[in-house]
């Protein structure tokens, strides 16, 4: 079907606005993304209802520790992703070259999917995630709206690398989100990712300002963006620019795709924690298990609030989101 975000240049040439790539593409040619192709004039999206993943996850794992704790939420992905990070965690989807998509093509409709998500058991609703959800945004805007009119809450997990314009009309329709901030250089970003840092900062700053529900998650990788003195600008940047309660997920990297270089050391995490520490209120790391570094503490007294372990998660001092020892407000979405 036609995509969104467009427009028609001299000799049916195509330049697509949907991300800040703005890709030239000739007829018969797509965009970096892979799923965004020229017809004859007409830009199309491949994937518009191509599901390669449907799954019922534990909100903590994509991850959310401050969206309804404890819940579950239907996550759904498709193909495709506008950057080409050599250290990507689910390429066999993201990376996929177009005959492998069009080989592994599952068609699922909105309603089939909305029926799954209705039925789920402790379900809050839909995640668009697995590859990048922004080059999947037809189908991700018109499920986000099925959702919302059946009184669900909507997930985007992103790499945060789109252009204003659509991701305002994202806005409107998704709830809560989690962006990857790769780095906090732009060498990093060109080099690594094949895109660019100010967009992502970019659009950090405008879902803050829309009033959605934000997390961050930073993938530490030895050697390349682990540097603290630069790290420490970064948590200051957030500090500023989010605000002290923004969430952050400090993520252990593991080889894969295209990278080699070993795993994130347990102290180096235990560092950049302690750095993030000293000016975000809610720190947490993932992918490794380090006792209570998933734990959310209130910053107002101290009080152990919520325990967390493998996505399993206990509420110990909680019962309307609130600290039960001083009232401090923890979680602004919350269900018992």
């Amino acid at each position: 079907m036609e995509a969104l975000y467009f427009k028609t240049r001299d000799d049916h040439i195509v330049q697509c606005t949907l991300c800040p790539h703005y890709c030239i593409i000739k007829p018969g040619q797509s965009g970096k993304c892979r799923v965004r192709h020229n017809a004859n004039g007409q830009l199309q999206t491949q994937v518009y209802n191509n599901v390669s993943a449907l799954s019922a996850d534990p909100v903590e794992k994509k991850p959310l520790y401050h969206f309804y704790p404890g819940y579950n939420i239907l996550s759904v992905g498709s193909f495709g992703c506008n950057m080409t990070c050599s250290f990507c965690q689910n390429f066999d989807i993201s990376q996929a070259t177009e005959t492998v998509i069009d080989r592994r093509k599952t068609e699922i409709s909105r309603p089939v999917i909305i029926e799954r998500a209705k039925k789920s058991e402790s379900n809050i609703g839909l995640a668009f995630t697995y590859n990048e959800p922004t080059v999947w945004f037809e189908f991700m805007r018109d499920l986000a709206i099925d959702a919302g009119e059946s009184g669900m809450s909507t997930v985007m997990v992103s790499n945060g690398f789109i252009n204003p314009d659509p991701l305002d009309e994202l806005n409107a329709h998704i709830d809560a989100f989690n962006i990857d901030l790769k780095a906090f250089n732009d060498n990093f970003y060109r080099t690594y990712t094949g895109s660019a840092i100010k967009p992502v900062l970019n659009t950090l700053k405008k879902i803050r300002s829309a009033d959605r529900h934000l997390e961050l998650t930073y993938l530490v990788i030895p050697g390349l963006n682990d540097d603290k003195n630069e790290f420490m600008n970064c948590i200051d940047w957030i500090n500023e620019n989010l605000g002290q309660d923004t969430v952050l997920h400090l993520s252990r990297y593991f080889p894969g795709y295209n990278f080699s270089a070993p795993a994130t050391p347990a102290s180096t995490l235990r560092e950049m924690y302690g750095i993030a520490s000293e000016k975000l209120n809610y720190v947490y790391l993932g992918n490794i298990d380090i006792p209570e570094s998933s734990d959310t503490v209130c910053p107002a007294c101290g009080t152990k609030v919520t325990s967390r372990r493998a996505y399993s998660t206990e509420h110990m001092n909680t019962t309307d989101g609130r600290c039960s020892a001083c009232g401090h407000l923890i979680y602004k979405y919350f269900r018992p």
